[in-house]
């Protein structure tokens, strides 16, 4: 920018040019759209496109080639082999910055090293010695935290020009088209399973644990006896059905921002069909909490998008197709069939007593109680095979927290993403608005959801979409 010069007896000086630097409103967030983006078509192509630097590929490789890990038998594992590499580019520009409020996830990781000292404990109401599967488990939980918080400062210390925000939103998007697709592939090819080359790598041993069997062997659906009979529910390219609900409600949200807050025409017609043909694993999917946080979601759009009427009508248009459609009756099938509910009172129940006698540094892992919601024998047996249940704490991140890192832990955990949803809920911008959701949504899933490994992997990348969004306005106010 340049200035008039002090007039003269001549006439005005000669124009100078302004000290301040300029930085474009449209890379902080103020501004939805860059300056052109309204002119045709053939102009913008004209405009020179910014590409992420080589130092930004370990997240891409995370988001786009998540269908390959999957195969490999790597999925949700995939954030701790990459890493490496992240935690290289890091020291590679050391000193590094840290979000605010950050601390509490540090404080987080610290009392999980602490709750080793209790793994061979046995509390009561419960059965099962120190062996090699708790043990696993418990280093392979250590290994997501610690990865995660590697890639949170990874995000955070890229600038704009090694990784602008709406490319990596857009990687979600493409994400959120990859679920859709292992969705669809779970409702018309259910059995759908191969043994990856991780099971093959892997002694029986440790490819063998329940936890571990899960990452490790890719398949299309679960069949569970939801509805009263055996039924398909999509989990790929996820760890199981549960997770796959939980991701595709969060990947929704970054895939509507990419592909229309910040798409243009052709973008947007192809975000309408992606939805459409999306309703059909959703719905297929039996999951109440993915049902839930879309319907929470809807009504934030409703409440905080810049078009609240046209965001309502949009609601009620797709809830009337939802409605007319033969899905509708798969929707009323399953409220019908609450066949989660009486193991979930079960194990949320006995889970809050035994964390109870640990409050403070909890167990280290998960534990298996006697009896179950029907019985009092110790599990499924060829007698009876309706007793088993799921061990303590697998029905949600806040259950799978008191029991393995007590009530600190668990509050610890509810402290960081409220303190994200206070911090950043001034950001008015698409990414800011859309991450303050994702952080409500995880203090809602913390509930019903186990938020390991790929659930907690996009919440912790949807923060740091927020620290860099928050990051850029600093430096805005800073160079002014």
């Amino acid at each position: 920018m340049r200035t008039p010069g002090p007039r003269t007896a001549s006439g005005p000086a000669p124009m100078v040019a302004d000290p301040r630097p300029a930085i474009p409103a449209y890379v902080t967030g103020w501004q939805d759209r860059p300056p052109g983006a309204d002119q045709p078509f053939p102009a913008r192509r004209r405009r020179r496109r910014r590409r992420p630097a080589r130092t930004a590929w370990p997240i891409a490789a995370l988001l786009l080639g998540y269908p390959v890990w999957w195969a490999l038998g790597l999925g949700g594992l995939s954030v701790v082999v990459l890493a490496a590499p992240m935690a290289v580019v890091l020291w590679r520009r050391w000193p590094i910055r840290a979000p605010k409020g950050f601390g509490l996830w540090a404080l987080l990781l610290t009392g999980y090293l602490v709750s080793a000292l209790a793994l061979a404990e046995t509390p009561d109401g419960t059965y099962g010695e120190l062996a090699a599967g708790r043990v696993i488990g418990y280093l392979m939980r250590l290994a997501v935290y610690v990865s995660l918080l590697i890639m949170v400062l990874y995000l955070g210390n890229l600038t704009h020009d090694e990784l602008p925000q709406r490319t990596l939103v857009r990687w979600l998007g493409v994400l959120f088209l990859t679920a859709v697709a292992g969705g669809l592939l779970g409702v018309l090819a259910p059995g759908f399973a191969f043994t990856s080359p991780m099971e093959m790598v892997l002694p029986s041993s440790i490819g063998g644990h329940p936890f571990v069997a899960n990452l490790i062997h890719p398949t299309a659906a679960q069949m569970q006896h939801v509805l009263g009979h055996a039924a398909p529910r999509p989990e790929a390219p996820f760890e199981w059905a549960n997770a796959w609900g939980s991701d595709v409600s969060v990947l929704v949200i970054w895939f509507v921002v990419g592909w229309w807050a910040y798409g243009g025409p052709y973008r947007r017609v192809a975000a309408v069909l992606a939805l459409a043909v999306a309703a059909v694993p959703v719905v297929y999917s039996l999951n109440r909490g993915l049902w839930i946080g879309l319907g929470v979601s809807a009504a934030y759009l409703v409440i905080r998008g810049g078009r609240p009427l046209v965001a309502g009508a949009a609601a009620a248009v797709a809830a009337a197709a939802l409605l007319l459609s033969p899905l509708s009756g798969i929707v009323a099938q399953r409220l019908d069939n609450p066949h989660s509910n009486g193991i979930r009172a079960f194990t949320v129940a006995t889970t809050v007593r035994v964390a109870t006698s640990s409050p403070v540094i909890g167990y280290g892992n998960t534990r298996t109680a006697y009896g179950s919601h029907r019985t009092v024998t110790t599990g499924r047996s060829a007698w009876c095979v309706e007793c088993g249940h799921p061990p303590l704490g697998s029905d949600g991140q806040l259950w799978l927290l008191l029991i393995s890192q007590g009530f600190a832990g668990a509050l610890l955990y509810a402290a960081f993403f409220a303190g994200a949803v206070r911090r950043y809920w001034a950001d008015r911008s698409p990414i800011g608005k859309a991450g303050t959701l994702v952080m409500i949504l995880v203090l809602l899933y913390m509930v019903v959801y186990d938020g390991l490994i790929s659930a907690l992997t996009l919440f912790l990348i949807s923060f740091a979409l927020l620290w860099r969004n928050a990051a850029v306005t600093t430096d805005l106010g800073e160079a002014r």
